[in-house]
């Protein structure tokens, strides 16, 4: 879109007539985020929008260690409840035990863990009878 208005010609029109032009060639068809929601013009201004953006696209997140660890655990537990067999469920239970158990040794700056070990047979337990 180099050319220049035509002189007589109103702003208006001459800018309609490009926009129809451009849809005549298919210029806005599969435009990256057709259908998305427009972000939200009401929220505050924030310096650093184009970053949480970027960790958004990305799938990153920024949390403290011990928040990140609290998930962690929540969703080995998960893990665990739908795992296929015994050897499986006492892997992945033993592996997030030792990660709680070396931060509650070294806790890092930050909100407290809040969680304790695992236990291993109790889960077991709970993993056998959602599979009964």
């Amino acid at each position: 879109m180099t050319e220049r208005k035509p002189p007589g010609v109103s702003f208006e029109s001459w800018v309609d007539k490009q926009i129809s032009d451009a849809k005549d060639r298919g210029e806005f068809t599969d435009l990256p985020g057709f259908g998305k929601p427009l972000p939200d013009d009401e929220a505050p201004y924030d310096e650093l929008w184009w970053i949480k953006g970027k960790m958004h696209k990305e799938g990153m997140a920024v949390l403290p260690p011990a928040l990140a660890l609290r998930k962690e655990a929540e969703d080995a537990l998960e893990k665990a409840y739908g795992a296929p067999s015994e050897t499986v469920v006492r892997r992945i239970i033993e592996e997030i035990n030792e990660k709680i158990i070396r931060m509650l040794r070294m806790p890092p700056p930050g909100p407290p863990l809040g969680r304790k070990p695992y236990d291993v047979e109790e889960v077991l337990r709970d993993w056998r009878l959602r599979r009964a």
